[in-house]
């Protein structure tokens, strides 16, 4: 089913679209246990979402012993960080898979590394959305391509 998919979104037209900064970005990120991969996204007028730029990187060894949230939350900051240009300035979408990171906002953690990068996304004005993990497909697939 997911290799359909995969097939699906590589053939249709357009892959990427030119971003329209008259329209709000939503960032989907997502971690596995070797990488990490983002897409930034976009509506059309029909409201469906399109991709502009897809990022991704491989873990380096220290990030491979992070915990779960973590690694996801390091997908989140990086792919904020990666889309910067597009992003800041205007409010966007931080759709994610992962429940915990909708609380990174309000968290009064003990984790040090969670609360800087908390601290580090206190700068842009987004809102997060919940999303079930089949419609992160393009990070999640991003993710795993440094096996």
């Amino acid at each position: 089913m997911a290799f359909d998919r995969v097939k699906e979104i590589l053939s249709s037209e357009p892959l990427v679209r030119l971003p329209d900064f008259s329209r709000p970005f939503t960032v989907r990120s997502d971690a596995s246990s070797t990488g990490i991969g983002a897409a930034l996204m976009q509506p059309d007028d029909d409201d469906v979402l399109h991709p502009v730029l897809y990022a991704s990187r491989k873990l380096l060894e220290r990030e491979t012993r992070y915990s779960t949230v973590e690694r996801e939350c390091l997908a989140l900051v990086w792919a904020v960080d990666k889309f910067h240009r597009y992003l800041f300035g205007s409010h966007f979408f931080v759709e994610t898979d992962h429940r915990p990171l909708t609380y990174l906002r309000q968290s009064k953690t003990a984790n040090g590394r969670l609360l800087r990068w908390a601290l580090s996304l206190q700068e842009y004005s987004f809102t997060v959305v919940p999303i079930p993990g089949v419609r992160n497909f393009e990070a999640d697939v991003l993710s795993r391509l440094t096996k």
